[in-house]
């Protein structure tokens, strides 16, 4: 496995066979050979906390160092997660394919490359926190530009559940006046789709904020 390809399920913190098929463009056979060969190698460790759900595999402490993501800390994965995990993960292999010029970046590493700038790169501000500084809410996914030219970077809600009303009218009012991104990108069931674009029509976000439907 390529340190390329551990630094992304690094940024995503775990993914699946199926994904990784979508990102190299390979079979499902063979993404879980190679993932299988990772794991004896000792860079990925396989979690499988939901029945009838694809395993997932996230990084070791040896996978993170051997590309260099050592920082981004070794990833969470539980029952309460794991789905989000599998449906983030599809949606970051079927972006990268259509976007070829644009990066997809997880929020695990989005975070860290905020961190290591000192500022906000496409995270929407909520506020303040209780030190004083800004609040940020950080998108599941991000595409980023790989050439000025293209634009500001594009965030990506995989929204599964339906939120408290208030919260997300509160999400989408930050993510409307949100200029670090030229746009935000719901991707949702349908019952939960009908939630957001609800959300969307109050603030007059529909030029900025769009929701589509996640296929299952």
């Amino acid at each position: 496995m390529t340190p390329e390809t551990l630094r992304w399920i690094a940024g995503l913190g775990a993914v699946t066979a199926e994904a990784l098929a979508a990102h190299e463009a390979t079979s499902v056979q063979g993404a879980r050979g190679t993932l299988a060969a990772a794991q004896r190698a000792g860079l990925v460790r396989r979690f499988r906390p939901l029945h009838r759900q694809p395993a997932l595999h996230a990084l070791t402490a040896r996978g993170l160092r051997a590309c260099d993501a050592a920082g981004l800390g070794a990833a969470r994965v539980t029952a309460g997660n794991a789905t989000h995990l599998i449906a983030c993960a599809r949606v970051a292999a079927a972006l990268g394919r259509r976007h070829p010029r644009h990066r997809v970046v997880g929020e695990r590493e989005l975070r860290s490359e905020e961190r290591a700038r000192g500022r906000a790169v496409a995270s929407a501000r909520l506020g303040l926190g209780l030190d004083g500084r800004p609040a940020l809410h950080r998108p599941d996914l991000v595409l980023l530009p790989r050439d000025a030219e293209l634009g500001r970077p594009v965030a990506v809600e995989v929204e599964l559940t339906v939120k408290a009303p208030r919260r997300l009218a509160a999400l989408v009012r930050a993510w409307a006046r949100c200029d670090l991104v030229d746009g935000v990108l719901y991707l949702a069931p349908d019952h939960v789709a009908r939630a957001v674009a609800r959300a969307i029509a109050e603030p007059a976000a529909d030029e900025r904020v769009v929701v589509l439907p996640l296929d299952p």
